[in-house]
């Protein structure tokens, strides 16, 4: 994962980039920002209801939402079916994976907003 301070960089070369568009594509890249952003909160929301994976398909990453997802539930069958230690290890293995995320929501968000604003960005800007 990228730093705070090299997140904040590309934030902030990227404002650059949109100021020195022309208005029609300015309003054109806001329109489309304010469609694919998304939200912090509400990523963090998800990672902290523990459903292991949902806030991994909130930012669009649908293989890893669904592995972790997977091992969620079947940590959770494991503990109804006699396995309950190793179940209960398979879920505390994947919410220690996951705190790091949810300790850094804000910062896996903003670089998924970059991310998605340079892309919005070099559509704009090529599109004549």
């Amino acid at each position: 994962m990228k730093s705070q301070e090299a997140i904040r960089e590309d934030e902030e070369r990227i404002r650059q980039l949109v100021r020195a568009l022309p208005d029609d594509k300015r309003l054109q890249f806001f329109k489309q920002a304010e469609q694919e952003l998304k939200d912090p909160d509400t990523y963090a929301v998800l990672n902290y209801l523990f459903i292991a994976g949902l806030h991994h398909f909130y930012l669009g990453k649908a293989l890893r939402g669904t592995i972790n997802l997977c091992l969620f539930i079947t940590g959770t069958i494991m503990l109804f079916i006699g396995l309950a230690g190793t179940g209960l290890l398979l879920i505390i293995a994947i919410t220690v994976v996951e705190l790091r995320d949810l300790f850094n929501s804000q910062s896996v968000v903003q670089d998924y907003n970059n991310e998605a604003m340079e892309k919005i960005y070099h559509a704009v800007s090529q599109d004549e």
